[in-house]
């Protein structure tokens, strides 16, 4: 499994609206194989910062299936002109789990 993050800086203003369509834009990338699942959380000292986790099935499933898909175009239309600085993807793969509640 890898972990895909980015931390994505939402003009201030759009935020709300950044949300409502984040919600729309999970259809794309959760119908792309080797999706796993993914989350987005919103930054509780800076508002306008939200981490984004996608799991996927291998790194390919990601930088090829998604990003090369017809998916990725609509997920780019909807989501992209929210960014400022634009985020930077980065991969991460386990290496150690501790799954103790």
């Amino acid at each position: 499994m890898i972990l895909e993050s980015a931390i994505l800086y939402v003009k201030p203003e759009l935020q709300e609206q950044f949300e409502k369509d984040f919600q729309i834009a999970g259809q794309y990338i959760s119908s792309i194989n080797g999706y796993i699942r993914h989350s987005l959380s919103k930054c509780i000292e800076q508002p306008n910062k939200y981490l984004l986790l996608v799991e996927w099935e291998t790194l390919e499933d990601h930088t090829i299936g998604f990003r090369e898909s017809p998916q990725y175009l609509e997920w780019k239309k909807l989501l992209h002109h929210y960014y400022d600085p634009f985020p930077i993807v980065e991969h991460y793969t386990n290496i150690i789990s501790n799954n103790n509640s």
